[in-house]
């Protein structure tokens, strides 16, 4: 949803939704997807407002990506008898104060990493941002935070008198800075999804204490714990909660297998992080040499470019190319991010972003794995202020090997 100036008051039947708030730099919107897919257990529709679009359960809304949009998918969920939303958070959308024009019951954080640098002028103020979404619960609401985030300790301190934190976390992210209500442990991924095992909750006795989730890698199972909490928090029945986060699909553009042999995986992984962990996703995965296609976004976050390239680090073979360059000089970009990338012996630049998945997938080894990052479920490219048709799920499938 595109943030509005000032952020109008929320109508009056806004009190009639039980609203949940989802922020943070990673894993928002599948976060959202995975907490709408369980709050049906309680009630449909669900709404979810997301930055991929607006839903009611998994029917698309044909609504505008601003708050005209978020209004009527939200109206139109009551008109059909839904009491629950997922809404997706923007840091920019939060600094201009609509967790206070619309507030949630249940707020929820993935993580925190380097990105929106161009728009919040620094970390302090990007943290600031998000902490307005959990600073504007009300007496009785719940705070679910990532236990093993130093970002969400901070968040801890601000949060009201008489709201209930929960916490979850899995041990890569690092040390825990509190005990942890769902903590994740003997992961097992694959590709048809991730198993993983959580330690017994005395908040949640009657959790299963093994779970599946469709979507592959660990930083899903983030994800899938901060909405396990929300719907726990927001009173659906923990078998059924359980039971309905193994079903929900996997998200489009995110560790989605396009192809096989060699296996080239899609992702949106823009941020170091998120790179960083997608990259450790693949190489489990992997039985050959692992290849990333990547670039970075142009008049946006320059900071991170090198960082982007200290995480390609883990790949064999890189190859640089274009993002959305807007009006910068991608040959530009490609060099900032090389900086990170050392020494890397197999290093390849080609601009034409359609023309490195080609190559990629051309001089692959029927064992290796792709993984073209960045853009994942989009489906358009900008260029020079020109926006054109471009998806890299319809690039990797044009290619005849």
């Amino acid at each position: 949803m595109t943030a509005v100036r000032p952020p109008p008051a929320a109508p009056p039947w806004a009190s009639s939704l039980f609203s949940v708030g989802i922020t943070g730099t990673n894993g928002k919107t599948t976060t959202a997807a995975m907490t709408a897919a369980l709050l049906g257990e309680l009630s449909r529709p669900v709404a979810r407002v997301t930055t991929v679009g607006s839903f009611l359960d998994e029917e698309r809304q044909d609504v505008p990506a601003h708050y005209a949009g978020f209004l009527e998918t939200l109206r139109r969920c009551l008109e059909r008898g839904g009491r629950y939303a997922a809404l997706e958070f923007t840091s920019e959308a939060l600094a201009l104060g609509f967790a206070k024009a619309w507030p949630c019951r249940v707020a929820a954080f993935t993580n925190l990493s380097l990105d929106h640098s161009d728009a919040h002028g620094s970390p302090e103020h990007y943290l600031a941002s998000k902490a307005q979404l959990f600073m504007a619960l009300g007496p009785g609401g719940t705070a679910v935070l990532n236990g093993r985030d130093s970002a969400a300790q901070l968040l801890s301190e601000v949060i009201p008198a008489g709201v209930r934190v929960l916490t979850y976390g899995v041990a890569s992210r690092g040390e825990a800075w509190s005990p942890l209500d769902l903590a994740a442990h003997s992961l097992e991924v694959s590709f048809e999804g991730t198993r993983f095992e959580l330690e017994p909750c005395a908040h949640f006795p009657e959790l299963p204490l093994s779970l599946r989730i469709r979507a592959v890698g660990e930083i899903f199972v983030e994800n899938a714990l901060a909405a396990l909490a929300v719907a726990l928090a927001s009173g659906v029945p923990a078998a059924a909660a359980a039971n309905a986060l193994s079903r929900v699909p996997p998200p489009p553009g995110r560790f989605q297998l396009v192809r096989e042999r060699p296996a080239v995986v899609v992702d949106y992984a823009h941020t170091p992080d998120a790179l960083s962990r997608t990259l450790a996703t693949a190489r489990t995965l992997c039985r050959g040499r692992l290849c990333v296609v990547f670039g970075a976004g142009g008049q946006r976050d320059r900071s991170k470019r090198p960082l982007l390239g200290v995480a390609a680090r883990a790949a064999d073979r890189v190859i640089l190319t274009s993002d959305n360059p807007r009006h910068e000089d991608p040959q530009t970009i490609m060099a900032q991010i090389a900086e990170g990338l050392g020494e890397h012996t197999d290093v390849r630049r080609v601009v034409d972003r359609a023309g490195a998945i080609e190559l990629a997938i051309r001089s692959a080894a029927p064992e290796d794995l792709l993984l073209i990052a960045g853009k994942g479920h989009e489906l358009e490219q900008e260029t020079a202020g020109v926006q054109i048709a471009f998806s890299d799920e319809a690039i990797v499938q044009s290619v005849h090997i």
